[in-house]
């Protein structure tokens, strides 16, 4: 069926019947009307599903349509604090309130952070604060912590990063012949000797690791008995609760950095270099300090770096435990800053690493999109996270 011809069809379709015309002519008119309506209809549907079946053929048949990925620029593995930090509203911003309650009147059902303030003036650490997920801090009356010392006679606050448990319902705290521990939720101290100068408390999951100046043991809880582990105390990395089989150390400065695995089965560790080559030209990873801390494969610690041609600048670095690659790092450079001023204190529900900005301030970093955020404030003294 041509043009023309449809078009005829549909204009003898569009006629309308008039009543005035004698009944047989009308009813013969209208005979004709309706076959002619129905018979363009039918060339109309056939046209629309010719046409329409060639543009899907069409469609089917032709070239994709040329694909725009989204494209993402990545960032750096190298990232510089802005110079004033956001402070965001964060629970551990209430870490600096006022003592609401002692422990032994009011324990908590979770501890968010454990506090020991130091007088500026006088170096002088008070009790031990436990910020509750309620929001309020109490101070821990039930036990008198002296400071910890080793054989020379250095002594610092009894409060260390790893003494709070990963459900933070316990704190431990490493003594000279002795380990006490504390039920934060029942506000009840137990004691388990232990001979030497310790100084090191480590959440390993549930197992309680401590140490001395080189020696690190696991203290069972149930029966008090210590065992040695083939660990170093001092890099002895906090492992993730989820995962604290195998445990790791990161430490090392004359011969280099590297990452050690320790096999929960037993057996000779497992070394790896500590490397620099994804990082910028002339930034490099010298010394750590402070504790390290596991998240999945990536361990973040603070420590000394190099930047381009200056040395001695302070930073907090990832390492993948699986290559000892640094995969990122904060330069947070060395003016107006103490030495060994930005440890690491453990890692968010959300993935971000929490630190020490300045003596009196915490942070949180976000290693993949470089935001660094100000999360507490007037916190002065060592503080202890869980584990996460």
């Amino acid at each position: 069926m041509n043009e023309p011809h449809l078009t005829r069809l549909l204009t003898r379709a569009a006629e309308d019947v008039r009543p005035t015309r004698p009944a047989t002519a009308g009813w013969e008119r209208a005979g004709r009307v309706r076959r002619a309506r129905r018979a363009a209809g039918a060339a109309a549907v056939a046209v629309a599903l010719i046409g329409g079946g060639t543009t899907a053929l069409l469609h089917r048949a032709g070239p994709p349509a040329p694909a725009h990925p989204v494209v993402r620029p990545s960032a750096s593995p190298v990232r510089q604090p802005p110079p004033v930090l956001d402070l965001i509203d964060d629970p551990l911003g209430r870490l600096g309130d006022r003592v609401a309650a002692p422990l032994s009147v009011r324990p908590v059902d979770r501890a968010l952070a454990l506090r020991q303030p130091v007088d500026p003036k006088t170096g002088e650490a008070g009790p031990v604060r436990v910020l509750g997920d309620d929001g309020l801090v109490r101070e821990l009356d039930v036990v008198t912590l002296a400071p910890t010392r080793d054989a020379s006679g250095n002594e610092t606050a009894p409060l260390k990063p790893g003494s709070l448990s990963p459900d933070g319902r316990t704190a431990a705290f490493a003594q000279v012949g002795e380990v006490v521990v504390v039920d934060l939720t029942r506000a009840a101290v137990r004691r388990y000797p232990l001979a030497g100068y310790l100084e090191h408390v480590v959440w390993a999951g549930d197992r309680l690791l401590v140490g001395d100046n080189d020696t690190a043991y696991e203290v069972d809880r149930g029966s008090g008995k210590a065992r040695k582990l083939p660990v170093d105390p001092r890099g002895l990395v906090v492992p993730e609760p989820a995962r604290p089989g195998d445990l790791l150390t990161l430490g090392g400065a004359e011969d280099g950095l590297s990452v050690r695995r320790f096999p929960a089965a037993g057996g000779a560790p497992q070394q790896l270099p500590v490397g620099t080559g994804g990082l910028p030209p002339g930034y490099r990873l010298d010394e750590v300090y402070g504790r390290g801390w596991q998240r999945g494969d990536r361990i973040a610690q603070a420590g000394w770096t190099t930047t381009g041609s200056m040395g001695g600048a302070e930073g907090v670095a990832v390492v993948d435990a699986r290559t000892g690659a640094v995969s990122h790092l904060l330069d947070l450079g060395r003016e107006d800053r103490a030495k060994a001023c930005c440890e690491v204190l453990g890692w968010s529900a959300d993935g971000a690493v929490l630190f020490r900005a300045d003596p009196t301030a915490l942070a949180r970093w976000r290693p993949e999109t470089g935001e660094v955020d100000r999360v507490a404030r007037d916190v002065t003294g060592p503080v202890s996270l869980p584990a996460s």
